[in-house]
């Protein structure tokens, strides 16, 4: 179900790296916690992980996902965090989701038309830039990844 048009609405697309490998139990104890902050805060997206690396996106209330990135940002579990994307939106894209997660591999990653280069080079979500990041949103957005999403 698609939300109304709100001129307040922005996503906000970011990337970060982990000061240490997450467990799977880890990795579920912070999703967990995700989704239930979330849906207070009327908060929707979708999570990548792998190896250290996070790919997000926040989608909600400009004010709402400002402050929940500036909190992000000063977690102390994160080495970089970069923001790649933060720009208004006419509808959500993941509006399903309080935080949606897909455990995508490297190789899955590089089968991406546009981000093959990207990946085969082991670089990690941080060096991503804004249309390396839209083509990865897309590819979630609408691709095989979306149907396994939890």
């Amino acid at each position: 179900m698609r939300r109304s048009k709100n001129t307040d609405l922005i996503h906000c697309v970011y990337s970060s790296a982990a000061t240490v490998e997450l467990s799977n139990q880890e990795l579920n104890t912070l999703l967990d916690t995700a989704r239930a902050i979330n849906s207070k805060l009327n908060i929707t997206g979708m999570l990548l992980y792998e190896k250290r690396s996070f790919f997000q996106v926040l989608e909600g209330p400009a004010n709402v996902v400002k402050a929940l990135y500036a909190k992000i940002d000063r977690d102390k579990r994160h080495d970089t965090v970069v923001k790649i994307i933060e720009e208004p939106i006419d509808e959500r894209s993941f509006s399903d989701w309080t935080m949606g997660y897909a455990g995508v591999t490297g190789k899955e990653l590089k089968e991406i038309e546009g981000l093959n280069d990207f990946f085969s080079s082991q670089k990690c979500y941080t060096e991503l830039d804004e249309n390396r990041a839209k083509t990865l949103l897309a590819a979630f957005k609408s691709g095989k990844w979306r149907s396994t999403l939890h």
